[in-house]
């Protein structure tokens, strides 16, 4: 338990770091990424006027048949892809919440990338 409690601790202290140094706007959003064990989430985010422009989840109605794994956070980021071209967003800027550029994240963004998007 104390492990895990120290994983969190060391998550949170890159997260900090790196919402530091990025943030987003109307036109360039910031995309933030959390995973829990069951669900993958992400959401655009105008730093700017504080508010979500596009939010995601495999928690959805329509894609909760997506799993929680690699192959299902590649069709998630696929997803998310087309409803920010939807809102006329063609770059955003990535935040990886702290989370190692690896895995599921990758795929998310792989998936977005995928989708034409820039970033």
């Amino acid at each position: 338990m104390k492990r895990l409690i120290e994983m969190e601790k060391r998550r949170t202290r890159r997260k900090k770091g790196i919402r530091g140094k990025i943030s987003g706007t109307l036109e360039i959003p910031r995309l933030t990424v959390y995973k829990s064990n069951l669900y993958i989430y992400a959401q655009a985010i105008d730093d700017a006027g504080g508010t979500t422009i596009v939010a995601i989840s495999n928690k959805e109605e329509k894609l909760s048949s997506i799993k929680s794994n690699i192959e299902g956070a590649g069709k998630l980021g696929e997803e998310m892809g087309k409803r920010l071209k939807e809102k006329n967003i063609e770059k955003i800027v990535f935040d990886r919440n702290g989370y190692i550029f690896h895995g599921k994240v990758k795929a998310l963004a792989d998936g977005i990338r995928k989708a034409g998007l820039v970033f």
